[in-house]
């Protein structure tokens, strides 16, 4: 360790023409000589939406989903998630929970599972049937944790997406906001996503200054860097050569994002122009280049102390979109209509098992980041879960779920744990929530109790 009589401040940030560069974690800010101050667990919520193949009887009986073995020796190369093999010292996979609030409870609310499962998913609470303004849910655990232990970073929290919510989806008497928005601040208040990278890259970089300083920065092509260049030159006069590598390292991935976005705008409005592109300008085509750029948006946030939580709705319920990456060409809503059918079952899991292949991209970039007491995975918990079991009877009974990372000692990994039949996803949370810090709740939406994780 550099040793230094030089202190920096975590809420140092570096300021130039509308750019604000808040700093990775550094040994300069934790001397040697002096006690450590922890920069808190990260906390990733993931929503993957139409439940797992897992969740059929064919597919238990295959362990599509869940290993067959509980505790430590189980075997991951049958299930979805085989591709976190390399990660299962970080895994903490739990099977055979229920999201209840997600399930119709009277005849009026038969067909609306689409429609109630995203507001359910981190609430944990019934969403109210209506279509007008009086919508009411509960308040989802992320904002919990960042409400408690989130307000001392410059952004409380991120919501992110990769599909628009305002596709429709306002069947069965439910308003169309149940369909977007994972988080939600309060019972009555869902928080709006990005699916942006640009958004979400000025949003967490370029945020400051007056609309005239922002308007002429992004009126030339230089990067955000180069409006700080004289700050980053006298801040790296004063760290030692870790802290001066750690520094390059993190402004350099910072302007390799950069890079892509930038290439993403490029391609959008290039070409002929009588035809519109794909997606909106900024948004990628392809799904794991979109993937792979708001997870790289996520570990900078993390990284450098702008938040510390975040969710993340990697697609829509009943969505048209296909995945032919994942060797089947049916689009996913209809693929997870798959009869009962055995075969279909199977190309169903292979769907699944592309999704679960996104999730690695995001460890490796937080297990190759430092950070206090050693990298961003060590003091992160990804959770990557869905409200939904069984699509095909739209049921919410054995829903996937894992959790990765050691949420800053926390969560040991290495773990499959098997809940009693019938009990609440919300249990998970619960226990969750107190293992971040959370202790002055006794529940969390329908829980019983809380789940050994």
């Amino acid at each position: 360790m550099f040793i230094t009589k030089k202190h920096i401040s975590r809420r140092t940030v570096l300021r130039g023409m509308g750019v604000v560069l808040t700093l990775p974690a550094l040994e300069a800010m934790f001397p040697a000589m002096s006690a450590a101050a922890s920069p808190g667990i990260r906390l990733a919520c993931l929503e993957m939406v139409h439940g797992s193949a897992g969740a059929t009887k064919f597919g238990a009986e295959k362990n599509m989903w869940s290993p067959a073995a509980e505790g430590r020796a189980f075997d991951l190369s049958p299930t979805s998630m085989a591709p976190l093999e390399p990660y299962r010292d970080y895994l903490t996979i739990i099977s055979n929970t229920d999201c209840h609030m997600a399930d119709a409870f009277s005849d009026n609310e038969v067909g609306g599972d689409h429609n109630r499962c995203s507001a359910a998913y981190l609430t944990q609470a019934k969403p109210k049937q209506t279509v007008g303004s009086d919508i009411y849910s509960g308040i989802s655990m992320d904002q919990v944790y960042a409400q408690r232990l989130g307000q001392d970073t410059p952004i409380p929290s991120i919501q992110l997406a990769i599909e628009s919510d305002d596709t429709g989806g306002c069947h069965y008497g439910y308003a169309c906001v149940y369909m977007g928005p994972i988080s939600w601040s309060s019972p009555t208040r869902p928080l709006p996503m990005v699916r942006d990278p640009r958004m979400v890259f000025d949003q967490l970089f370029g945020g400051g200054g007056t609309p005239a300083e922002q308007t002429a920065r992004r009126q030339t092509d230089r990067s955000i860097l180069d409006w700080i260049t004289g700050e980053v030159t006298r801040m790296k006069s004063s760290l030692g050569p870790t802290d001066r590598g750690r520094l390059d390292q993190y402004l350099e991935d910072i302007r390799e994002v950069e890079r892509r976005i930038q290439r993403i705008e490029e391609h959008n409005t290039s070409g002929d122009p009588s035809q519109l592109p794909k997606t909106p300008i900024g948004i990628p085509d392809s799904f794991q280049e979109h993937v792979q750029i708001m997870f790289d948006l996520q570990a900078l946030a993390f990284a450098s102390g702008t938040t510390r939580v975040s969710s993340f709705k990697l697609s829509r319920d009943a969505t048209g979109r296909a995945y032919p990456e994942s060797g089947v060409k049916t689009a996913f809503h209809g693929a997870s209509h798959h009869g009962e059918d055995k075969q279909k079952i199977i190309e169903f899991e292979k769907i699944n098992r592309y999704h679960v292949g996104m999730i690695p991209y995001f460890l490796d970039k937080l297990k190759k980041t430092p950070d206090v007491g050693g990298t961003l995975l060590d003091n992160t918990v990804v959770m990557y879960g869905s409200p939904m079991g069984n699509p095909n009877v739209h049921n919410h009974k054995r829903v996937p779920l894992f959790l990765a990372g050691h949420a800053g000692g926390q969560l040991k990994g290495n773990i499959h744990v098997k809940a009693p039949d019938g009990t609440p996803m919300a249990n998970v949370y619960l226990a969750l929530l107190r293992k971040l810090g959370v202790r002055d709740i006794e529940t969390f939406g329908d829980s019983t109790g809380e789940l050994a994780i």
